[in-house]
């Protein structure tokens, strides 16, 4: 019986998974009946041990955010697999997991001999806030892997201890990856004093653009002192997401000093910073950006007009 005409019942399905091409073991996989985790997961646990890797990766993909023992445990053991493709999945699927009971079964691989394993964890444990990972990931700062420094400093971005602000801020500045750098800098953003605007400050002129944007943004949800000042000097970056991200925080940060470039940034030649810029003058609700927001009601993009007019409408209130 061919795989397409093959009934969607257990035993049928049980046969797919045994099948001698591993294009219909694939497929069978990708069949499970989702939904009830008692009669699936036990296949597709099984699965992971197919000959296979495509087989394998699909069962990998399968368990994701399936909160059990037995699960996490497979997904661990998957993260060692000799395929790329099924260990990338298996972390995927441990990432899912919201369960933060489940906390327990994955510390353990943070401490892993493997990088792949220990990056892992952490990006597991992140959104479960485990206050226990906070020490390893505190340490894993200085991990030789890049993977595991910024997967450690994600975790310490959602744990939010005050404890951690120093080594982030040394992170942030000084990483010899742009994208530990960057993730550093977005984990400061539950920073509540003046501590961190050096770090970000810094991260403003960082060589890699993702950096500044980040900055650009973190220093919009700390709002230390001088904040604004530092973003109005970032408006001449030289590229336009970072001046996307600058007009955005001059916006949210309500700053009216910056009123006058803000309304420059309404005829930059990318339309996306033109629209930008018309939110941030309706935020910031100076009546000084009215003729400037007019102008921009002729703006060729329609959004441009439309949104100049709602800034003007929410001026005038």
């Amino acid at each position: 019986m061919s795989v397409n005409t093959m009934p969607m019942v257990s035993g049928g399905l049980h046969v797919r998974l045994r099948d001698a091409d591993a294009e219909v073991r694939r497929i069978a996989v990708m069949d499970l009946p989702y939904g009830d985790e008692e009669d699936f997961a036990p296949l597709a646990i099984a699965a992971l041990n197919d000959p296979a890797p495509a087989v394998r990766t699909k069962a990998a993909k399968a368990l994701e955010g399936i909160d059990t023992e037995a699960v996490i445990a497979a997904l661990s053991g998957a993260l060692r697999d000799g395929d790329i493709q099924v260990r990338e999945a298996a972390a995927l699927s441990l990432s899912e997991i919201k369960d933060a009971s489940m906390s327990r079964y994955l510390l353990p691989l943070i401490i892993d001999a493997d990088a792949f394993v220990r990056a892992a964890g952490f990006r597991a444990l992140r959104e479960l806030r485990e206050p226990a990972a906070f020490e390893i990931a505190l340490g894993a700062l200085a991990d030789t892997h890049e993977r595991v420094r910024r997967e450690a400093v994600s975790v310490l971005g959602y744990l939010k201890n005050p404890q951690a602000l120093g080594e982030l801020t040394r992170v942030a500045m000084n990483d010899g990856e742009a994208e530990v750098r960057r993730v550093a800098v977005g984990a400061l953003g539950y920073a509540t004093d003046q501590q961190v605007l050096p770090a970000l400050t810094h991260a403003l002129k960082d060589g890699s653009w993702q950096v500044r944007e980040e900055a650009a943004s973190t220093l919009s949800k700390v709002k230390p002192r001088g904040a604004a000042e530092q973003l109005i000097a970032a408006l001449g970056d030289s590229y336009w997401q970072v001046q996307l991200r600058v007009v955005r925080s001059l916006g949210r940060l309500k700053a009216q000093e910056a009123v006058p470039a803000v309304i420059d940034k309404l005829t930059h030649e990318v339309s996306n910073v033109r629209k930008e810029a018309a939110v941030a003058l309706g935020e910031i609700g100076d009546a000084r950006a009215i003729p400037a927001l007019e102008k921009a009601r002729q703006d060729p993009d329609p959004d441009v007009r439309k949104l100049a007019g709602l800034a003007i409408t929410a001026i005038q209130k």
